[in-house]
């Protein structure tokens, strides 16, 4: 691993703990901290005396821009040192495109209000737009790590529709877990239950709120989702040369696997602010391991990266061919 690939893990890292605070500033109740202000804090850049959850958004925000100057400073660097063509450039656009994104719906769940106490649709639906757009971020910043390495291959459906479906199901189906885990942990946060019991009360309610209602299919939908990981994942074949014993489609089926129990574990234990964080930052290794399941087993076969050869022989030359091998 060069240097610049191990900075393009560093800034994926980075926003790992950004999105775990992140949850935490939902979990803690202190996403009004700041007020409806964005990107000031209660008006003014640096508050005078501030609550507890005012430390908290503020510690967010701080570090949320850290992740953006960050991930500014590798995409940067990846045009300046990369030739065109070379894979880690488009994910690198894409990475700052979804960053963008990112920060314009947390803007809004601020300037809307759609924090805290706010118990509405709307602020679901946003959660929801915000966790799709997190893994679509994840994804992009993974990738481009990836291909900082010594195989930028890229990534070919040629000859292999029936394996690019088989990821595109478990992908969607990921995010429709992840978007149902986002939607139960805010029933969790705004609508705390007393004992198991009286949450399966409240799950079951005709006359609970929405948010509780829709709390029980995360459970089901996560355990078949996980199912099919854990089957499919380790047959999955590689292109890429990764074929250890203990390769990324055993990597998919074991976070599956430990994802189902984290969650059994949190339905158990009433969902402990700290269970949730550990189960939101599995949920994204999770993500980011069939990212890296899909580099592998769509990578561009050498044929068809041959294209590159031309438009930057030095580079190919620097790395060989064995890079681009079946």
């Amino acid at each position: 691993m060069n240097r610049l690939s191990r900075f393009g893990w560093i800034v994926v890292a980075w926003n790992l703990l950004v999105i775990v605070w992140g949850a935490f500033v939902r979990a803690s109740g202190s996403g009004a901290g700041c007020g409806q202000h964005w990107p000031l804090c209660n008006g003014v850049p640096l508050p005078r005396d501030p609550s507890l959850a005012t430390l908290i958004e503020l510690t967010h925000r701080v570090t949320s821009g850290l992740a953006l100057l960050g991930l500014l400073a590798l995409v940067v660097t990846v045009w300046r040192t990369k030739p065109a063509g070379h894979p880690a450039r488009r994910a690198a656009g894409w990475s700052m495109l979804f960053m963008l994104t990112e920060a314009g719906v947390g803007a809004g769940l601020v300037l809307f209000a759609l924090v805290a106490e706010n118990e509405s649709m709307a602020r679901a639906l946003f959660m929801a737009v915000h966790l799709a757009n997190t893994f679509l971020l994840l994804a992009a910043m993974t990738l481009t790590a990836r291909w900082l390495e010594d195989r930028p291959v890229g990534l070919s459906v040629d000859g292999r529709g029936g394996r690019a479906a088989i990821l595109g199901a478990l992908a969607v189906g990921l995010v429709v877990v992840g978007i149902s885990g986002a939607v139960a942990a805010l029933g969790d946060t705004l609508f705390p239950a007393a004992s198991l019991a009286h949450a399966l009360a409240q799950d079951l309610s005709p006359t609970s709120h929405a948010l509780l209602r829709l709390r029980v299919i995360h459970p089901s939908l996560a355990v078949v989702v996980a199912f099919a990981l854990m089957v499919v994942a380790p047959r999955l074949p590689i292109e890429d040369g990764d074929r250890h014993a203990f390769g990324p489609g055993s990597r998919v089926a074991l976070l599956a696997g430990l994802q189902v129990g984290l969650g059994s574990l949190n339905v158990l234990l009433l969902a402990p602010v700290w269970l949730q964080l550990v189960h939101l930052l599995v949920a994204d290794l999770l993500w980011i391991a069939l990212v890296l399941l899909a580099a592998a087993a769509l990578a561009a076969r050498a044929t068809t990266a041959a294209y590159r050869v031309s438009a930057v022989g030095p580079y190919i030359a620097g790395t060989g061919t064995s890079s681009m091998r079946r």
